[in-house]
């Protein structure tokens, strides 16, 4: 017994001093970057009362202050940033789905801003000003160099007043103008339709009514189709959908999955992580989805997108997202104002970090661009074709009763009304056709 004791003592000992040889640097080390961050912090003071003190012009010492902190952030990341009270303020009402403004979203890539999406029914989507547009000035002003914040501020005007914005596409050789008159921004988060005998949930933006405007619409639809019977399958629209909120994300996910995990978010440190998981309930029944997505797709988006996909519980079409996988904590601040700082990444249920990579679809259905009709060729479009029907004295088709020729016809006639929609929105009319090539083949057994 004496001998264990002396053994535990001996290794207590040696811990001691093992631990006292190692912590003496680590004690050094710690005490000279904290000597070296306090330097810097004297130098920072000195900088800012040399300014203030011998700059050409009288500075506002709240604006030099708020514009060192804001570049301390915005060298991080391009999605961490300072957030004045104004600009804080302007944040929750935008979260809530109703502010002033051109209607885009817009990011930072190589000291240029890029447009991430322009919303829907909004003057910048008037203007047709499209996902990946990289603005270069803004009433004649050259944005390159501005931080994105000042870039937002030149763009930030009285509702009805015009803006001018010059935008570099791709494709295009020279810079173009845009003008675009100003408007109050109201974003309707969900828009639900029926076409042919799919349910299309349009789903704009993630903001505090998304869920519950997803929810009524897909049931007025399915009451309107008489059941979810009659219904082929629903197709989630979130192109140009820019994201929003991390919970609506998460309840739209799990509105069509039975279980799993939706999404799980990574920090530095392990409690900085998170994990969330469907429960039990498919508002959709199993029905088949089809998920729409395109370079305008972002955060949220890519959430409900990857979840789906990883799930196999939907096919996603269109082309690859945007690729914003990280997470931002919004941080109140003294004086009203905010920090908006990138504290994880997003990670779909299968490990994926949708960061730079994106969502890519199943199927690549790219949204041809119209191009001009050649003289004489709607004529040939529009020429009737003569079929069986059209000979004279062709037989009759007496074999079907007059419901089954009456189903025909309602079958031909949304088929033609997808091929007819084509045109318009060539990705949506193949997600209708997917639905209905699925519905077909009937369900699982």
């Amino acid at each position: 017994m004496k001998k264990l004791m002396m053994a535990a003592g001996g290794g207590t000992l040696l811990g001691l001093v093992v631990t006292t040889q190692i912590a003496g640097p680590l004690v050094a080390q710690e005490a000279a970057s904290n000597g070296s961050v306090y330097e810097q912090l004297d130098l920072f003071g000195d900088i800012f009362e040399r300014i203030r003190a011998g700059y050409v012009e009288d500075v506002n010492e709240k604006d030099l202050i708020e514009a060192a902190i804001n570049g301390m952030l915005t060298s991080l990341d391009p999605h961490s940033s300072y957030l004045s009270a104004d600009d804080a303020d302007a944040m929750r009402v935008q979260t809530r789905g109703e502010f002033g403004g051109l209607g885009i979203e817009v990011t930072q890539e190589e000291g240029w801003v890029k447009v991430v999406s322009p919303m829907d029914g909004t003057p910048a989507d008037a203007a047709g000003i499209l996902a990946g547009d990289f603005i270069t000035a803004v009433d004649g002003e050259n944005v390159l160099g501005l931080t994105l914040d000042q870039a937002v501020d030149l763009m930030r005007g009285p509702v009805g007043s015009e803006i001018i914005i010059t935008v570099l596409r791709e494709g295009e050789i020279e810079p173009f103008d845009v003008s675009i008159i100003r408007d109050t921004i109201k974003l309707t988060a969900v828009r639900s339709r029926t076409e042919g005998n799919a349910i299309v949930l349009r789903i704009a933006t993630f903001s505090d009514q998304t869920f519950t405007d997803l929810e009524a619409g897909f049931n007025e639809q399915v009451a309107e189709a008489g059941g979810l019977e009659n219904v082929d399958g629903v197709i989630l629209d979130l192109r140009n959908n820019p994201g929003g909120l991390l919970n609506q994300a998460i309840y739209v996910s799990d509105a069509f999955l039975e279980a799993g995990e939706i999404v799980s978010t990574r920090g530095r440190e392990a409690q900085d992580s998170d994990r969330y998981n469907a429960a039990v309930g498919d508002l959709a029944n199993g029905k088949p989805i089809v998920v729409l997505i395109n370079g305008g797709s972002a955060s949220a988006s890519e959430i409900v997108a990857g979840a789906l996909q990883d799930h196999r519980r939907a096919i996603v079409i269109g082309t690859k997202s945007f690729g914003k996988g990280s997470v931002q904590t919004v941080v109140p601040l003294k004086g009203d104002g905010a920090m908006r700082l990138t504290t994880a990444r997003y990670y779909t249920p299968s490990g994926r970090s949708i960061q730079a990579l994106g969502i890519s679809p199943d199927i690549i259905v790219e949204q041809p661009r119209p191009r001009p009709v050649v003289e004489g060729e709607e004529e040939d479009l529009n020429r009737p074709i003569r079929s069986e029907a059209d000979l004279r004295g062709s037989l009759n088709n007496d074999s079907l009763t007059e419901d089954e020729i009456r189903q025909i016809e309602e079958d031909r006639a949304r088929a033609e009304t997808t091929a007819a929609l084509r045109e318009d929105d060539y990705q949506l009319a193949y997600a209708i056709d997917i639905l209905k090539g699925l519905n077909a083949l009937g369900p699982k057994e």
